[in-house]
């Protein structure tokens, strides 16, 4: 994986200095402030995104919106930026939603479908996006890398059947049964109760057709609405863009993407993406660096805080469990403290009694 990153990052800096890098500076210090307005649009389908995911989770348990919103930014952050191959983040999302009162099981397993959900409706936007492509710039130029890109996504499609078939073939008893050759033999029986919950919860969730369906709704508009940020940015570049070039850009660049998920933030590929369609739809390709550069600025700018505050979350919580576990021993050593009192003082009164022979508690301790 690092070498996968270190292979992107000179990618992208072989694509900026290819494309001319004063140019790619000289549209970048264009936008300027302009990529205040530009981060924060991407909170509408940060939104959506969060508004899917609570769908999926049982209405007697939902997570409140802004808490979830949040836990959304945070996992958002961590896929982003840490090499976590884009699904760290969903980990540590299920474990903050568990936190805030969402019970372990249907944490754990609307986070699991919350993924797929994701995965699928992306592919059906990056789909979208070929459709309107090839129907809007026709031609023996663009089947070419229409038809690489639909390679790599069906080869992806394949990948998520499986995983949502083993996801209906008890996937965490599986698992389980894998670690217990690993994991201490009193963990067996508890985890694997746990994997049999999972396992259902997850059918459950799946078996939700309403809900399952208005989650999916929900992603494809945050997908959607991802577009805007393109559309935002070719605007304040002063150039000419419509909105629906900004969503067969943008659809075709996160299937780049997707498609690179062992990529560490997609570092090159996303990069390679843009010049590639950019090109494609009369994008010079410094223009089509600065909308991704801007992209990672925008990463950055929202990213940096969420990794800050799950640290202090997380940091926060150890300490309460240290204090709990200091208050705990406290209250230990007090009660061992009274017990060996109390048995001190009742072999005093055995010894007055006794004529000076140890009484039966003191035997008793003695023997221990």
């Amino acid at each position: 994986m690092i070498a996968a990153a270190l292979a992107g990052l000179s990618l992208v800096i072989f694509l900026v200095v290819y494309s001319g890098a004063a140019e790619v500076a000289s549209a970048m210090l264009l936008l300027g402030w302009w990529l205040a307005p530009i981060t924060l649009f991407h909170v509408v389908p940060l939104f959506f995104s969060t508004l899917s995911w609570r769908t999926l989770m049982p209405p007697a348990d939902r997570t409140p919106v802004l808490d979830a919103v949040w836990i959304r930014w945070i996992r958002e952050s961590i896929n982003a930026l840490l090499p976590v191959a884009g699904v760290g983040g969903d980990f540590v999302g299920a474990r903050l939603a568990h936190r805030r009162g969402l019970p372990g099981v249907p944490a754990a397993a609307t986070m699991v479908v919350d993924t797929t959900v994701g995965v699928v409706t992306q592919l059906v936007f990056v789909v979208a996006g070929v459709a309107l492509l090839i129907a809007r710039y026709g031609g023996a130029s663009s089947v070419p890398a229409a038809r690489a890109l639909l390679i790599g996504v069906g080869a992806l499609a394949t990948l998520v059947a499986i995983f949502v078939s083993l996801q209906h073939r008890s996937l965490f008893l599986r698992f389980g049964g894998f670690a217990r050759r690993f994991a201490p033999a009193k963990w067996s029986t508890m985890f694997t109760g746990s994997a049999l919950a999972i396992d259902a919860a997850i059918v459950a969730t799946y078996g939700r057709g309403f809900s399952l369906l208005r989650a999916n709704v929900l992603r494809l508009a945050a997908w959607a609405g991802s577009a805007g940020e393109i559309w935002l940015l070719m605007g304040f570049l002063h150039k000419p863009f419509s909105a629906t070039d900004a969503f067969v850009l943008e659809s075709l660049t996160s299937g780049v993407s997707a498609v690179a998920f062992m990529v560490p933030g997609a570092l090159g590929a996303q990069e390679g993406g843009f010049v590639v369609f950019g090109a494609l739809m009369g994008l010079p390709a410094d223009t089509a660096l600065a909308i991704s550069l801007s992209k990672r600025v925008r990463e950055l700018l929202l990213g940096l805080p969420g990794l800050f505050v799950w640290h202090c979350i997380e940091g926060r919580y150890f300490l309460r469990r240290g204090e709990d576990r200091a208050l705990c021993n406290v209250h230990c050593d007090g009660a061992v403290a009274v017990v060996g009192e109390a048995v001190a003082g009742e072999d005093v009164a055995g010894d007055s009694v006794t004529g000076g022979r140890p009484s039966p508690s003191r035997r008793s301790a003695r023997r221990i």
